[in-house]
């Protein structure tokens, strides 16, 4: 999912005033596009952002789309894709089953529960989501839910209390049946993981299209350079910040321990012994360093100990060797290293 995305075609829409659709995908078996806890939005008009079949099915969801914008009220439809000859004629090779929830977000109901789950989107620490599918219970009727994370547990079309042990019992990802005040619950259990903060340190050429990369995947990046002419002509308008500062001034600046991964690009070696050497105080799983090997090992020497407590997590010459030349090759080898090691693939 990609989360900036999903939030700025929300707010978007929300300031506007439009009414909206979230479809979440509740349970799947077989062979699927996209798994339980998957989620995209589809305005009035039937724009939508995210995909949660590869493009087979959201035309029929931007149908149902505006079915429940209208009448208001929440649809739970099942996906044979096994049977997608006969019922789409789109023969996409699936022969699993999806099984989607749509409700509608409007201004009558705060926009809820999306609103509250693009804030968790955009936090520092993960969240857990509980949505009700089915439910006999009048006060936690479907489309209510719970979110729970750092700020505390709040609930979404629930009675008070009742998000709280709705997400104490629902302890296992997935669609699951809990049981509250004596009524049976059918909720959707998904973990809300905000994407990646990167770090580039240079607003060199080279570093637009690491940006641009890291964008696409969701990442939220702050790029930041010592260097006037850098900044003020640097082309990133999918950086979340962009900031012209001494490098020294780095960990003074900004709370480094919010980032995930860094890379050290600024090709000016002063300005990178100082970059190195306060990431070398953090705890931050990746960090990636242009260059030869031979300028690597100089700067690691300058450090010192600092050196010594980088040494496991730099990575120079950054980048997967992916046998491709220039700036948009080398970007990509990089941002799919940061990937790799954020996911535990690559050590």
């Amino acid at each position: 999912m990609n989360a900036p995305g999903l939030v700025h075609f929300f707010e978007e829409r929300r300031d506007r005033g439009d009414a909206l659709v979230l479809v979440t995908i509740f349970d799947t078996s077989g062979s699927t596009y996209s798994k339980a806890g998957t989620q995209m939005l589809i305005d009035g008009e039937g724009d939508f952002q995210g995909m949660l079949s590869g493009g087979c099915l959201e035309g029929d969801l931007a149908l149902r789309a505006s079915q429940v914008i209208e009448s208001g009220t929440p649809q739970a439809v099942t996906y044979d894709l096994a049977q997608d000859d006969e019922l789409w004629g789109l023969g996409v090779g699936c022969d699993g089953v999806m099984r989607v929830f749509l409700q509608a977000l409007t201004s009558d109901n705060a926009y809820e529960p999306f609103q509250s789950i693009a804030a968790a989107m955009q936090a520092d620490g993960p969240a857990r989501l509980a949505i009700v599918i089915e439910s006999g219970h009048q006060d936690a009727p479907p489309g209510a839910a719970a979110i729970g994370g750092e700020g505390g547990v709040g609930g979404l079309g629930l009675a008070d209390g009742l998000a709280e042990r709705l997400l104490q019992q629902a302890t296992k990802k997935g669609l699951g049946e809990v049981v509250l005040e004596g009524q049976p619950i059918s909720a959707l259990i998904a973990d809300i993981h905000p994407p990646p903060r990167l770090l580039v340190l240079g607003a060199g050429p080279d570093a637009e299209p690491v940006v641009r990369f890291a964008s696409e995947l969701g990442w939220r990046c702050t790029v930041v350079d010592h260097r006037d002419a850098y900044v003020e002509t640097g082309n990133f308008p999918a950086a979340e910040r962009l900031i012209c500062q001494p490098a020294a001034e780095l960990s003074a600046k900004l709370d480094l321990s919010h980032y995930h991964a860094a890379i050290v690009m600024s090709h000016h070696l002063a300005s990178d012994r100082s970059y190195l050497q306060q990431l070398a105080g953090t705890d931050m799983r990746y960090v990636g360093l242009l260059g030869p090997a031979a300028r690597r090992d100089r700067l690691l020497a300058e450090l010192g100990d600092d050196g010594q407590s980088l040494a496991t997590r730099l990575h120079g010459p950054a980048g997967i060797d992916l046998g491709g030349r220039g700036p948009a090759a080398i970007a990509l080898s990089i941002v799919a290293e940061v990937q790799g090691v954020l996911q535990g693939r690559i050590r």
